[in-house]
């Protein structure tokens, strides 16, 4: 009997083990080749893993198993052949079955005797309750019990024993216990490091949207006709990130042991959140990209991220990071670095605020920037320039993302 072994393909690079997340089928189901028969965990994405070949699958790793990559996790009986359909066969034996059932509910009524009623005196405490109102020291005839003939029950005990004026909870007690994939406990080990084996600090400055606002207003339907997707506020954010990249090196440079690595290229990670929390997928040479080239990378990233298809080579190599708690509604945070690159942006919520304009009070649309860093490799003078350099060409994109010429920019 040809019995196939199937194993764990090596997700990527440097990738060892994974964990079963979730089997699609069960044991002794018939699948078909190149049927997903389950999802598996890595530390750095959820992948489907594929039915090499047509057959009856027999497990042998369960849900939560850590397996080692070319670990066998399933066999399947290529010789088996799929089971015809017999959906018929249920109903031709219900009639057979229903006068079966019917005889049982008849013993148990006639099994049905009334039971004595137990009386006991008032204030008797059960064994229970005694054992707390011992412990609590309270008289039982202090109790007014609400059991059979007014004994003194488990529960009348509990609400005797709670002090007058404190609260008392009715509601659910009850909790769930469920292990993290791998990927969340890589994560969570990546940004413990991170706090530990680095000297983050995080530097502040605000950005003024107006004039991004009204870029969009004016060519974002011109834009998504010629191309495809929307003029968001990303693909400004991207190129303001790369000029000041750009400005200051430092900033797109890495640790390795006692050496900087500096990058001539920028390749930007986009944090997205997904169904298995948040990833941050590659923007490949951002410096080259167009406004257009950036919004329908991040839209196809941010896509394969939501539908599961996201590989681990679109999401490894970034040299910095940007992340957005404005979508979520946060007004201020401080980014944890993604290692082992040196700095992220974060991005805010944008609200209108009073701000004062060549000496006046107007409304603007406003959103706070934070700039996470490694101060062992970037100095304050650098972390501050670089947002300053972010700000200036968010304030005025136009001048400094655009070379004064924005249909020309947006290849409209």
């Amino acid at each position: 009997m040809p019995i196939l072994e199937m194993k764990v393909p090596s997700p990527g690079e440097s990738i060892t083990e994974v964990e079963i997340a979730t089997w699609l089928v069960k044991d002794g189901d018939y699948v078909e080749k190149d049927q997903p028969i389950a999802e598996v965990d890595s530390d750095k994405a959820t992948l489907e893993l594929p039915a090499e070949q047509s057959g009856i699958i027999t497990l042998k790793a369960e849900e939560g198993d850590a397996v080692q990559v070319g670990e066998v996790v399933c066999l399947i009986d290529t010789d088996a052949a799929k089971p015809a359909d017999s959906s018929a066969a249920p109903a031709e034996e219900k009639p057979a079955e229903q006068p079966k059932a019917a005889e049982p509910a008849k013993q148990e009524v006639k099994k049905e005797e009334p039971k004595p009623e137990t009386s006991y005196a008032a204030n008797t405490p059960s064994p229970a309750a005694k054992k707390i109102l011992d412990e609590k020291g309270i008289a039982p005839e202090k109790v007014s019990g609400s059991g059979v003939g007014g004994r003194i029950t488990k529960e009348d005990a509990v609400n005797a024993a709670v002090p007058m004026g404190s609260a008392q909870t009715t509601g659910s007690r009850s909790s769930k216990t469920t292990k993290l994939s791998m990927l969340r406990r890589k994560v969570a080990a990546r940004l413990v490091s991170v706090k530990n084996e680095t000297a983050m600090l995080t530097t502040f400055n605000e950005v003024d949207m107006s004039e991004i606002f009204k870029l969009r207003k004016q060519y974002k339907e011109e834009f998504a006709a010629k191309h495809g997707v929307g003029l968001g506020f990303m693909s400004f954010f991207t190129k303001a990130v790369v000029r000041a990249l750009q400005m200051y090196p430092d900033v797109n440079a890495m640790i390795d042991g006692d050496n900087k690595i500096n990058y001539d290229f920028a390749d930007i990670s986009i944090a997205v959140s997904g169904p298995k929390g948040l990833m941050v997928p590659v923007l490949r040479n951002a410096e080259n990209m167009s406004f257009r080239g950036v919004e329908a990378s991040i839209k196809d990233l941010a896509t394969k991220v939501r539908d599961g298809n996201i590989s681990v080579d679109e999401m490894t190599g970034g040299t910095f990071t940007i992340t957005n708690g404005g979508t979520f509604g946060s007004m201020l945070s401080t980014p944890i670095i993604n290692p082992p690159q040196s700095a992220i942006l974060g991005m805010h919520n944008i609200i209108q605020r009073p701000v004062a304009v060549d000496g006046q009070v107007e409304i603007r649309p406003m959103m706070y920037v934070a700039l996470s860093y490694d101060h062992r490799i970037i100095d304050g003078k650098e972390s501050v320039g670089f947002l300053v350099a972010v700000k200036e060409a968010i304030d005025d994109p136009i001048q400094f993302l655009m070379d004064g010429d924005p249909k020309r920019a947006l290849e409209l």
